[in-house]
């Protein structure tokens, strides 16, 4: 990933380099010293353009989280007003080379772009424009964080079923590259259109004496190119480009509007001296705040239309800032945990088997309750190597002789308890409508009711090496046949078998070797299972990591849900929900901090859209798929905790109130600024 990204970044700094005597003003000469000297001329400006590269990864974080909480996706819409007009292009023109080609144009050519047209400007000293086209390009980005947000649309490969997502697939450090730094979601506006739009726009309105002129109609023709290029690769409709040309008109409007009070504060060449000052006169300094701080005060105390408009801006983004950070923490950890080591979860209830300090302790949740207290279920000789299972209202627990089932509603004392032995793995299923005890013992299949009665005939499965149910079918897998699903339905008789295939790319495998952990084909095997009417789930133990398949069984088609290189664990499949944990992006040859956790994902199933649920340092594990949540471990520092995500997007009390609040003012305000325009129009009229 690192060393594609870098080829780019050096191919647009070198070509930025070497391009300056063809785009310089007429007059101007090229010297070493200004290659230094720009950068404290220039800092604010540079520091500007940095600022807005590195803030997004944190929007895109927000975006995802977003996505998952809401579902706020307008790609329908777009599609629908569009077709399939994208696609016509894209197998109009598709060509290996063509792909190759422009995949790199796409990358390092806005790297180029966004780069020059700062360091340009700044080495020949034209302050004019480099503040400007500066500011220009941050109102282009800020303009387009609400849309980011707000109105998401997804990548036209992403979307339309015969579409390609090219350049995202062109190799495998390629593909990992965009996955890392896209979210797929961003397609309203196109800011590979609105920047350079914006700053062709800047040179025409105030270039006044056309020294870049060449540079213009440079930027022009890649606008026109890249324009191309993102329809052809599959990446944005061509609404997301007419959007980044209205962003990029509005942007350079608010830069023409703003530069004079901007820079008169931001300008380097008094900055510097205010630094100096505050380092060395810090009375001075706090004279001058106080100062200006009074007279911002009394234009406050009596505002006119303009502070009334900044009053009204300012209440818009507050109340958009609380309810989109309401919607990306919504997880609420549930109390009294310590070092939780597995769990189950079933119809708004939690169960998990907790390590703590005086012992192992089995915890029953109601996630319907908003504090998430847990009640401690009482096991007799509870160990970490119990079983349980949850199901409706029911849940069994086994201790080394017997095993007790518990109403989840009233689980201070077990309703029964029966004799029972060693086994492997336990669960519940359902016969008839009435639950039922699954379970193994030395790899043999065995069905009970809660009365303890055998409900199998002596024809049982055997040479289990792990199971899972959903509703009266039982998946399977055996010792001697590792890659294969068999499937029974209680009270059915017969079977039906799944032969799983993980093969990947060959280029997936071949990069997964060059990471020192060969794929072992041979020797694969199924881990985990999880499956419903439709849909099975499995991941495989390929020797160098265990990959993610998903198999419709309605038309026995079957592909790799998550990227192959990348370790995954932990299905949870039901309501139409599968979600999973992974280890995305690591690479063992060059590990990363940010990397070494796991994440947590799910699709749905029936639009085949995958989300991404967290993507931050803390390690993420387990996740349970219920109705109304999705709750799953996680560890920050040492602190283990259970989350609780909610499917529906629902506003706290303090966000609804000050959504409510936020409301009453802008009214009022708004109202007021209105009124106060007018009268001020009326007031210039008058002789």
């Amino acid at each position: 990933m690192q060393s594609v990204y870098l080829t780019w970044m050096i191919s647009a700094l070198a070509l930025g380099v070497i391009l300056l005597p063809v785009f310089k003003p007429p007059w101007a000469k090229l010297s070493l010293p200004p290659f230094v000297d720009f950068f404290r001329r220039y800092w604010m400006h540079i520091l500007i353009v940095f600022a807005i590269y590195n803030a997004k990864d944190t929007l895109d974080q927000i975006d995802r989280l977003l996505m998952a909480s809401t579902g706020l996706d307008m790609t329908p819409y777009i599609w629908a007003i569009e077709g399939n007009l994208v696609l016509w292009v894209q197998q109009t023109f598709e060509a290996d080379w063509l792909t190759t080609v422009l995949t790199h144009f796409y990358v390092a050519g806005f790297m180029f772009i966004c780069y020059v047209s700062v360091f340009y400007f700044a080495y020949f000293d034209d302050r004019w424009l480099a503040d400007r086209v500066t500011l220009s390009i941050a109102w282009v980005y800020i303009l387009a964080v609400p849309f980011y947000l707000f109105f998401n649309v997804r990548v036209t490969g992403d979307t339309i079923p015969e579409m390609q997502t090219l350049a995202y697939t062109l190799t495998p450090e390629i593909a990992d590259w965009f996955r890392r730094i896209d979210p797929f979601t961003n397609g309203m506006p196109s800011l590979h259109i609105g920047i350079p739009f914006a700053v062709w726009l800047c040179l025409t309105r105030f270039d006044d004496d056309r020294r870049w002129n060449r540079y213009r109609y440079t930027v022009f023709a890649y606008t026109l190119l890249t324009a191309f290029t993102i329809i052809y690769l599959g990446i944005h409709w061509f609404v997301d480009i007419i959007g980044g040309m209205l962003i990029a008109g509005a942007a350079v409007s608010m830069a023409d509007r703003t530069s004079n009070s901007w820079w008169k504060f931001f300008d380097e060449r008094t900055m510097n001296t205010r630094i100096v000052t505050v380092l060395t006169s810090p009375k001075q300094a706090w004279s001058w705040i106080r100062s200006r701080g009074g007279r911002l005060l009394h234009q406050y105390k009596s505002p006119s239309s303009r502070e009334t408009g900044h009053i009204a801006v300012v209440i818009l983004v507050i109340v958009a800032a609380v309810i989109t950070w309401d919607l990306t923490h919504r997880a609420l950890p549930a109390g009294g945990v310590e070092a939780p080591e597995a769990a189950a979860a079933a119809d708004g209830w939690l169960v998990t088997l907790d390590n703590q300090t005086d012992g192992p302790s089995l915890l029953l949740h109601d996630l319907s309750f908003a504090s998430f207290d847990p009640v401690s279920v009482e096991v007799p000789d509870l160990t970490l190597d119990s079983t349980y299972a949850l199901k409706e209202d029911r849940l069994v627990a086994t201790n080394a002789t017997s095993l007790l089932i518990f109403d989840v509603a009233q689980p201070e004392t077990p309703l029964s308890s029966m004799p029972f032995g060693e086994h492997d793995d336990l669960l519940l299923c359902e016969q008839a409508g009435s639950p039922v005890i699954t379970y193994t013992t030395n790899g043999v299949l065995d069905v009970m009711n809660f009365e303890g009665q055998t409900l199998l005939d002596d024809q049982r499965p055997n040479n289990i090496r792990s199971m899972m149910c959903t509703g009266s079918e039982i998946a399977y897998v055996t010792q001697d046949k590792p890659m294969e699903v068999n499937i029974i339905q209680l009270g059915v008789r017969g079977q039906v078998a799944y032969v799983i295939n993980a093969t990947a790319p060959v280029e997936e495998d071949e990069l997964l070797a060059s990471w020192g952990i060969p794929v072992d084909m041979e020797n694969a095997s199924i881990q985990n299972m999880a499956f419903n009417r439709e849909y099975l789930a499995v991941t495989v133990n390929v020797s160098a990591t265990d990959r993610l398949v998903l198999y419709n069984r309605t038309t026995a088609e079957q592909w790799l849900a998550s990227n192959p290189k990348y370790h995954v664990s932990d299905l949870s499949l039901d309501y139409g929900i599968l979600a999973w944990s992974v280890r995305d992006h690591y690479n063992p040859l060059s590990p990363q901090q940010k990397y070494l956790d796991r994440e947590i994902y799910f699709t749905e199933l029936d639009t085949n859209t995958s989300h991404v649920l967290t993507s931050d340092a803390n390690d993420q594990w387990g996740p349970q798929v219920l109705e109304q949540h999705l709750v799953y471990f996680q560890t920050d520092g040492e602190v283990v905790s259970v989350e609780v995500h909610s499917w529906e997007p629902e506003l706290r009390l303090y966000s609804s109130l000050v959504l409510q609040a936020g409301v009453l003012a802008a009214f009022v305000v708004v109202a007021w600024n209105m009124w106060q325009r007018q009268s001020e129009r009326r007031q210039e009229r008058q002789p």
